[in-house]
């Protein structure tokens, strides 16, 4: 069991409760980042890339001596990276084209704690049903998913009804791979 106290920098309440789920104790702290990566990246390398800026950008404000965790998020449709929506409309075109398809959901996790990194990216591939128009308008209009990538949340409405199949770890497509973190925390 890992008991020492980490810094998640993610404003993610998502991943705040898997860690609190998890036993993890940690302060959030945030720093705007820039989330753009070089074009020649694998999506898994790409996701990696945002990650590790989110937690040198944490790191570089403060003297920490416990461990930094950063995560970041990508779903990948057509082999094609859809991040957050911009919009109703937006989110409303990404669920129609996430409808009875399957996609992968790649979560990456940087961990710094001293001079030592540890990186991974964790790949799940969700399958939807196909959504009526009717079922992607109540969704967007009722639980307004603009800051999620892909513009769902599988443990919401959506997850419940609309998703036929997961491979991989479905934490993993809630925003961080727990049981894997916990795995790599206890190597440092």
């Amino acid at each position: 069991m890992f008991t020492q106290k980490i810094i998640l920098a993610s404003q993610s309440p998502r991943r705040k409760q898997l860690l609190e789920w998890a036993e993890i104790a940690c302060d959030v702290m945030v720093s705007d980042t820039d989330e753009s990566f070089p074009a020649d990246l694998s999506f898994e390398d790409a996701a990696i890339h945002i990650a590790r800026n989110k937690a040198l950008a944490v790191m570089a404000k403060n003297d920490f001596s416990i461990p930094v965790l950063a995560a970041d998020t990508i779903v990948v449709c057509d082999e094609t990276i859809i991040g957050k929506p911009k919009d109703r409309e937006d989110a409303i075109r990404i669920l129609e084209k996430l409808s009875g398809k399957t996609h992968k959901v790649i979560t990456a996790v940087v961990i710094l704690s001293g001079e030592k990194e540890i990186s991974f990216a964790d790949t799940t591939r969700v399958t939807f049903h196909p959504l009526t128009k009717e079922q992607v308008i109540f969704y967007v209009d009722k639980y307004k998913p603009y800051d999620k990538a892909g513009a769902y949340a599988i443990q919401e409405w959506i997850g419940v009804v609309g998703i036929k199949s997961i491979e991989g770890d479905f934490y993993n497509v809630m925003g961080l791979p727990v049981s894997r973190v916990i795995q790599e925390l206890g190597l440092l």
